[in-house]
């Protein structure tokens, strides 16, 4: 391995530890030995922060994937579309592991719950955060289907891009779900994380992502 990908999986690997020592800080091992409703909670917590820290990554590199290849090597794309599939993994997971969690509270095993009850006002208010994630969930799988089947017809092959996008849109999303559902994304070390990476993600949104849509646009009117 050489010293450019050491460092890169070094910082990588360190993004990924902030969420689980924000979650020990507010959720000490001790906490977890007898009661199974905490442990789920605590593994898809820790799922859910590693899914924003690698949408984070996967963004970072898919907007600027030519540079990456440039200043690293070809190995770059292959990691960014391993840990596009992983991500994705956690994306799914941490949903299901909030129907066992609720299943261990309430004794109901409700899917449609977690994955579909989609509302705006909602009542109380932490069930329209949760509608944001259950929207970006469908988001993300879109995107993922796209990027799957983008060389199935002709159709996916001229606009998966625009599928793809959707990322962009559910990566703010989830970051204002995580915001409303808990105080992880509120404590440190993953806090000095979670606000700049939204920054940054709304910066490539306004300056690099729009400008190239409309252009887009324009030029396919013409």
């Amino acid at each position: 391995m050489n010293g450019k990908k050491l460092v890169f999986y070094l910082v990588w690997l360190g993004l990924l530890s902030l969420g689980p020592i924000a979650i020990l800080k507010n959720t000490p091992l001790e906490l977890l030995s007898d009661n199974r409703a905490v442990v789920v909670n605590f593994i898809q917590r820790i799922l859910g922060l590693a899914a924003f820290t690698m949408l984070f990554v996967q963004i970072i590199l898919g907007s600027f994937m030519q540079k990456w290849i440039e200043k690293l090597g070809p190995w770059v794309l292959n990691f960014h579309i391993r840990e596009g599939l992983l991500a994705y993994v956690l994306v799914i997971l941490h949903p299901l592991l909030f129907v066992l969690f609720n299943y261990f509270i309430y004794g109901v095993l409700d899917p449609f719950y977690v994955f579909v009850d989609i509302c705006v006002l909602c009542k109380p208010p932490i069930e329209y955060f949760y509608s944001l994630g259950r929207l970006s969930f469908w988001l993300i799988t879109a995107a993922v289907l796209a990027a799957l089947f983008r060389t199935s017809t002709p159709f996916m092959r001229l606009h998966w891009k625009k599928f793809h996008a959707l990322n962009y849109l559910t990566f703010l999303l989830i970051g204002i779900h995580s915001i409303g559902v808990g105080a992880d994304v509120g404590t440190p070390p993953f806090s000095f994380f979670h606000g700049p990476a939204l920054a940054v993600v709304l910066i490539i949104i306004v300056f690099k992502e729009l400008p190239a849509l409309f252009k887009s646009i324009q030029k396919s009117h013409s």
